[in-house]
């Protein structure tokens, strides 16, 4: 699925031929009418719905009966014996897709199956090369993203060996291969109470941050619905919402960045540091009143903990969001003797039990713990200032992948200036 923002222009002449017939085939094999007001085209984002005739907001414009959704219950069972209960539903969703894709025409999810994203297709940072991932080292996607191929690489090792097994459902599974279907269940399957489900037809909605139109699930009636948020014009690009991500979480996920997304935040991490010598016990206070810390397995002695600034708005307007766990663990952070650290902890049993959440009495004090947190800001808008600087324009020549893939690091670094 690519994604992008509200776009109200009204497009001609975008039916996608590919497609033509995948509602009719989707509708006959759900024995219902999925949609008579929208219909498969073509936008600058890729495969999109649009508007058939005038939609009106409260319009139910798609319903997707259960029996035609895609969920890990679907995998063959003989394949599902053999994964123990830590592989997820995401990788047992990605397998079925490679077992569909294995059987081509004779699958019975073969229209679907064909108009799914190629790999090449896709911007999610799991498939950036390591000069690419290179562009966004600052920002916390880019060890986000490791994490993620390591436990995709985890999953892929579970499956293949389960799926050599079974060599006559599929003989042959790359890595590559599972990275890819992996990446498209990430970017197109919803929450359902079957784990995740691919919802087809559903899955070919854009993206837009601000629509109040999503997915609902009606138990009641086994059907996933769209209800419109608006007036929709005939052959005007119908979106809905994914959910309020960051664009973090869109590049890592869906492999897209929206500008100006009105859900961004900037995720921080601000350490203990080794020298203090009141480390340990700042440790120990911090985790016993529930603000959860990580020690590395190799760097600093001590560690710290990662907070998110995000715009908030509040009953005087728009504001910006320095959570209060984050005032206070640099409360704690720059007290320098045990009574201070004994003293915190007193008065949060005697109030509501949270730490450090009222400011120092002595403002002398709680200017001190506010700048700690100026500094390490300071610090990173210095340190994605440089990053950005270093993404200098690319020339004509440059392959039309990579200049998409710097502008999105672009516009990830900017965010953090836009939260600053």
């Amino acid at each position: 699925m690519n994604r992008n923002l509200r776009n109200k222009k009204v497009l001609l002449n975008h039916h996608d031929e590919e497609c033509v017939d995948f509602l009719p085939w989707l509708e006959g094999k759900a024995g219902v009418e999925i949609s008579s007001k929208l219909y498969v085209g073509k936008s600058a984002c890729g495969r999109s719905l649009f508007a058939s005739k005038s939609i009106q907001t409260g319009d139910c414009i798609l319903r997707v009966p259960y029996n035609v959704q895609i969920a890990p219950d679907n995998l063959l069972p003989k394949v599902a014996s053999l994964l123990d209960n830590e592989t997820g539903n995401v990788a047992k969703l990605a397998t079925i897709i490679l077992i569909e894709q294995k059987r081509g025409q004779e699958s019975e999810w073969a229209p679907y199956i064909s108009c799914l994203p190629k790999s090449g297709e896709m911007h999610s940072t799991i498939f950036w090369s390591k000069n690419e991932l290179e562009m966004i080292h600052q920002s916390t996607v880019y060890q986000e993203t490791i994490e993620e191929k390591y436990q995709i690489e985890k999953d892929f090792l579970k499956i293949k060996a389960a799926l050599d097994h079974s060599p006559e459902i599929l003989n042959s599974i790359t890595l590559e291969d599972f990275m890819h279907a992996y990446a498209l269940v990430r970017s197109r399957a919803w929450g359902s109470t079957r784990g995740v489900s691919l919802i087809p037809f559903a899955d070919f909605a854009n993206h837009d941050g601000v629509s109040e139109a999503f997915i609902i699930n009606d138990e009641d009636k086994q059907v996933s619905e769209v209800i419109a948020d608006r007036d929709f014009a005939p052959h005007e690009e119908v979106l809905i919402r994914y959910g309020k991500f960051s664009n973090a979480t869109l590049l890592l996920e869906f492999g897209f960045i929206v500008p100006h997304n009105i859900h961004d935040q900037v995720q921080i991490h601000i350490d203990i540091p080794n020298h203090d010598f009141l480390g340990e016990m700042k440790l120990d206070i911090l985790r016993r009143h529930h603000l959860p810390t990580t020690r590395y397995a190799t760097g600093p002695e001590f560690s710290g903990d990662s907070f998110i600034i995000k715009e908030v708005r509040s009953a005087r307007g728009k504001g910006k969001g320095l959570p209060q766990s984050l005032r206070a663990f640099a409360r704690v952070l720059c007290c320098n003797s045990s009574q201070e650290l004994i003293d915190l902890a007193m008065e949060a049993a005697q109030n509501d039990g949270r730490l450090a959440r009222r400011p120092f009495k002595d403002s002398t004090r709680e200017i001190q713990a506010h700048e700690i947190l100026l500094s390490r800001i300071s610090q990173l808008i210095e340190e994605y200032s440089v990053s950005m600087k270093s993404l200098e324009p690319v020339a004509a020549s440059v392959c039309k992948r990579f200049a998409l893939r710097r502008q999105m690091a672009l516009d990830l670094l900017t965010a953090f200036h836009y939260q600053r």
